[in-house]
């Protein structure tokens, strides 16, 4: 199975550092942000987690709930969970899926053969409150993930949702936005009351609207 942009996230079940968990109610009406680890007792993950876990507060402000994912049992991800802590000097919250037999790994195509057959590459989707596939970042086992990226993101897709906008290269929260193509400039001189700042027909900008 390929997970594409668009997709409806498939639901499963599972056990996890915190118990059995059924992921559509893990998430209820929140976004999520579901991310793969090659396996328990790595350094470039055990950074990562303690960085999300020390992020908690910044996915809490943006109805945001977080999981992981390793191919490893659930009382492994306890005992992980405990040097996390201890090396990051954090406290890790969220669950940790145990994926030993790999199928939720080949259910999100998380494995890729040409990388390694038995661990997954460091993948992370992120699931509007639709449960729909808005962004898949992919990285190989080596690199850890930027999360002021990952935050970046999040932000503009939960902006795009609410305002008919684009946003920019390097853009962040607070910046100015795109106006669409699509919308007239005669239109946007009425539905962006900030202003219209016109570079090209086609390149307009406008204020951030929730700033």
């Amino acid at each position: 199975m390929s997970i594409k942009l668009g997709d409806i996230a498939p639901n499963f079940q599972a056990d996890s550092s915190v118990g059995k968990i059924d992921f559509y109610n893990y998430l209820g009406d929140s976004w999520g942000i579901l991310f793969s680890h090659p396996a328990d007792y790595t350094p470039v993950c055990t950074t990562e987690l303690g960085m999300t876990a020390k992020l908690q507060s910044e996915f809490n402000s943006r109805n945001t709930k977080v999981i992981a994912l390793s191919v490893d049992r659930a009382e492994d991800h306890q005992n992980w969970i405990n040097d996390i802590n201890e090396t990051q000097m954090t406290c890790v919250q969220f669950p940790i899926i145990a994926d030993h037999d790999l199928a939720i790994s080949m259910l999100y195509d998380f494995i890729h053969p040409k990388a390694s057959t038995t661990a997954t590459v460091r993948s992370l989707l992120i699931l509007d409150p639709n449960k729909t596939i808005r962004l898949i970042i992919t990285y190989p086992a080596s690199t850890g993930r930027n999360f002021d990226e990952i935050i970046r993101v999040l932000d503009s897709l939960q902006l795009v949702d609410t305002c008919t906008i684009a946003t920019p290269v390097n853009w962040k929260a607070g910046d100015d936005v795109i106006i669409p193509p699509s919308i007239s400039i005669e239109d946007a001189r009425k539905l962006y009351p900030k202003g219209v700042r016109e570079i090209k027909s086609y390149l307009r900008f406008t204020p951030h609207p929730n700033k």
